[in-house]
């Protein structure tokens, strides 16, 4: 056992290990506390995503890191949000989709080749094509953000 400065007990090891463990442990709602507003999540998603397209951009097209990347970021969008969030979450993936792929139609229009799409067509025709084209990976990712959803609602802590 070691004396304490300045509180003139004695405390043994174990009671400091334990009172150190308690301090630095945090509970599920302390843990809850920290999460994105569903605003801050989907800027953050825009965010993201944005700078995931322009890299993929560099090359001239769309390709597998655009896909890729807008998979990971529907399924990363409902664990960082609050659980009264998830909604937003939820609805977010096609909207996502169909806004950058619009944006890419309308400002970088010949890195979108789908097989089939005439040379002249229009921005809405485009970004129409786009969407059909990237339609597995719009599946893919919204199925596995709705599986994240549904396993934040199970684990919820309650409050």
């Amino acid at each position: 056992m070691k004396v304490q400065r300045g509180s003139g007990s004695r405390v043994s090891r174990a009671d400091t290990v334990r009172g150190m463990s308690s301090k630095t442990a945090r509970s599920p709602l302390a843990v809850a506390r920290r999460d994105l507003s569903a605003r801050q999540a989907v800027l953050a998603a825009c965010f993201a995503l944005g700078a995931i397209t322009a890299f993929d951009l560099t090359d001239g097209r769309l390709g597998f890191l655009f896909s890729l990347g807008f998979v990971l970021v529907v399924v990363t969008a409902p664990w960082s949000v609050d659980v009264r969030s998830l909604l937003t979450t939820g609805v977010m993936p096609p909207v996502l989709l169909i806004a950058t792929l619009l944006a890419v139609s309308l400002y970088f229009p010949h890195s979108i080749a789908v097989d089939g799409l005439p040379a002249d067509a229009g921005v809405l025709a485009r970004a129409i094509a786009a969407v059909v084209d990237h339609g597995v990976t719009l599946v893919v990712g919204h199925v596995l953000a709705l599986v994240g959803i549904a396993v934040r609602v199970a684990t919820a802590p309650t409050r």
